[in-house]
């Protein structure tokens, strides 16, 4: 699977001039916990997420330190932790350098991503401009689906061998049993001994017959 296969394709994004305020609303509104952000030509410049809105003046959240420590500390680091804290424009709070991916990123690839950079999503652009959003949640969406596709579909190939079988039980022209037939992908394997092409025959028409079953793999072979 793709990133195309996953991705969340109406993002919501706002602007590096937009107020804070209104991006905290957009997350609360949307129930998301990033937004992009666009300059005028649509293209990603930076995101801001709930980890840059932690540490807020507005809320008593602001980073504070020991005078010792406050002095040991770079000053473009606690310059930025003060925008962050207080900062009215998305521009001056958002994370730039944002790690992106393209639509054709296989999920394997994201899942590294996610682990590498530790980060909980990735946009996804197409020359350089957003087109979707890879969340940590989107890809156990995508396994849950997967996971129930497989079952459903495991229980199909229990179901049309069960038939099979029941179907071969009543018929005297052949030894064909359990043994002789698995299923997969609703694909019927037949393989064994058979005396004769007319056994041939009849034992494809036979699975052939049975609802659901997609192909019959002929792997017999004949002792005459």
């Amino acid at each position: 699977m793709q990133a195309s296969d996953v991705m969340v394709r109406d993002v919501v994004t706002v602007h590096a001039d937009t107020e804070v305020a209104d991006a905290v609303k957009l997350l609360a509104e949307h129930d998301i916990s990033a937004l992009p952000v666009v300059d005028d030509g649509g293209r990603l410049i930076g995101i801001i997420s709930e980890a840059d809105l932690l540490h807020r003046a507005e809320i008593g959240t602001e980073k504070h330190r020991a005078w010792l420590l406050e002095s040991l500390t770079a000053a473009s680091t606690l310059a930025e932790e003060f925008a962050k804290s207080h900062g009215k424009k998305v521009g001056e709070v958002m994370t730039e350098g944002v790690v992106t991916a393209s639509e054709d990123t296989p999920l394997a690839e994201i899942a590294s991503l996610f682990e590498r950079k530790r980060i909980k999503r990735v946009p996804i652009v197409r020359e350089g401009k957003v087109v979707g959003i890879v969340s940590r949640t989107n890809l156990v969406q995508a396994l849950a689906s997967a996971v129930g596709a497989l079952k459903a579909s495991q229980n199909g190939d229990r179901r049309i061998r069960d038939e099979l079988l029941s179907r071969l039980a009543g018929q005297h022209w052949t030894d064909f049993g359990s043994r002789n037939v698995t299923v997969e992908g609703g694909i019927v394997h037949l393989w064994g001994l058979i005396s004769n092409e007319a056994e041939r025959k009849a034992l494809l028409a036979l699975a052939e017959g049975v609802p659901g079953v997609r192909r019959v793999s002929d792997e017999m072979f004949a002792i005459y």
